[in-house]
């Protein structure tokens, strides 16, 4: 499994930069938007990342320069079944285990390739305006989680 975080901190300052809109575009990676969707589920009690990430997806999109439109930036579909796959991957881990070590191994899973979706969907309907604007319901296949 590659590394991509050495520690508990990286996490923690990430999700927190993320938060206030901080955190470089060079770090809003696959990897960062990972591990900040884990942040807050895991360090943001007060936050429901389904109904609440979105917003702060859009948010920090624009405070970085991202555009949000019909073809590029925030996307509902992926996030949403980004976020449910993320919460089974850390329901499925003990509550005390370090976030760094379950981003990483998210990282080294199937979940790291940003394809991963397209088991589940077709690429015309996961790509498209109305998924990325909503939710949309997997064409290919249901989600396992």
């Amino acid at each position: 499994m590659k590394t991509v975080y050495a520690s508990e901190d990286e996490i923690v300052s990430l999700g927190t930069r993320f938060a206030a809109r901080t955190l470089p575009r060079a770090e809003w990676t696959h990897a960062g938007h990972m591990a900040a969707a884990l942040w807050v589920m895991r360090y943001r009690p007060d936050l429901d990342a389904a109904a609440d990430m979105p917003a702060m997806i859009r948010a920090h999109n624009e405070a970085v320069g991202t555009v949000n439109d019909d073809h590029g930036g925030y996307h509902e579909t992926i996030t949403l079944a980004s976020i449910r796959a993320l919460k089974g991957v850390l329901d499925a881990n003990p509550p005390d285990m370090p976030i760094h070590q379950i981003v990483n191994a998210v990282m080294g899973s199937s979940l790291a390739d940003p394809n991963w979706l397209l088991e589940y969907w077709s690429r015309e309907r996961l790509m498209s305006v109305e998924a990325r604007r909503e939710w949309r319901d997997p064409d290919l296949k249901p989600l396992p989680f």
